[in-house]
């Protein structure tokens, strides 16, 4: 039996993330009480469950916090029959403080006496127990819904069929190294088509700044050398039960180099690598 268990701060996307779950087969349950996971899982194992594509639960901080304490103990009393998955969505607090601003909501944790940020630290600190037993952590600062629910296709589900997932991904310095990132490649050190007049406005996705970066011999020894790293340590990862992989490149604005590299590392490996897939962060 596949259990799959969303928890994080209120803002993060939890929601989306159950409902993407549930599109894809699975029963779902929201604001479960840690203390009532064994009981679920004894209720469900008969076969008028076996329909389903596992079980997802979405626990957040309404739990007694003796409950959320206990959580690490509850999952390893489960039976061993059970295939257990933490996903945990965060975001950083000022995306949190805007989304609820624009949403109009109330966070769960906040009272006439606790402000809305001082209700968001607090979430953080009784959610520490869940956070530290997370198989997959997400940063959903600068995602859409749309991306959300691909990340959890392709990094969630995608890994529970037995190989790795791979996202590589594109990114610009200027806005921040993806907070989830598992590998960093700065490939700044190329010249930038940003100063060429003719292959500014355009990307890494254009024949002409594809042509202008192959013209250049660094750029194919980069390529390689990078190249020759994956093959390296990607089955090191895999065999160490690693599930998922978020390889990113990052220049200056995440237009140019960093988009190529990407995109012609994505086209090298996708006949090789089931489970890999791409996203341009600046380019979204």
């Amino acid at each position: 039996m596949q259990l799959i268990i969303i928890s994080g701060r209120s803002g993060s996307g939890k929601s989306t993330a159950l409902n993407q779950l549930e599109d894809e087969g699975f029963y779902c349950i929201d604001n479960l009480p840690i203390s009532l996971l064994p009981a679920l899982i004894e209720k469900i194992g008969g076969d008028e469950f076996s329909f389903f594509q596992g079980i997802a639960v979405c626990i957040d901080a309404r739990n007694e916090w003796k409950d959320l304490r206990k959580f690490k103990a509850i999952i390893h009393s489960l039976p061993l029959s059970v295939e257990t998955q933490v996903l945990f969505l965060d975001a950083q607090e000022i995306n949190l403080l805007q989304r609820f601003s624009e949403t109009r909501r109330r966070h769960p944790l906040s009272t006439e006496f606790i402000p809305l940020a001082e209700a968001i630290d607090k979430e953080r600190e009784l959610l520490e127990p869940i956070y530290d037993c997370a198989s997959l952590v997400l940063d959903t600062s600068h995602m859409t819904v749309y991306d959300l629910r691909d990340a959890i296709k392709q990094r969630l589900l995608g890994s529970s069929v037995g190989s790795m997932a791979i996202l590589l991904q594109s990114f610009g310095f200027k806005r921040g190294v993806p907070a989830d990132a598992d590998l960093v490649f700065d490939v700044r050190m190329l010249p930038n088509p940003h100063w060429v007049k003719e292959l500014r406005l355009k990307s890494g996705l254009d024949s002409e700044v594809q042509s202008f970066l192959e013209s250049l011999p660094m750029t194919e020894e980069l390529f390689q050398d990078i190249c020759h790293y994956l093959d390296n340590w990607l089955p090191r990862y895999r065999e160490g039960n690693r599930s998922y992989m978020n390889i990113t490149f990052g220049c200056t604005g995440g237009q140019h180099r960093s988009v190529y590299l990407a995109e012609r590392l994505f086209q090298h490996y996708k006949g090789q690598l089931p489970a890999i897939n791409i996203r341009h962060r600046e380019l979204q």
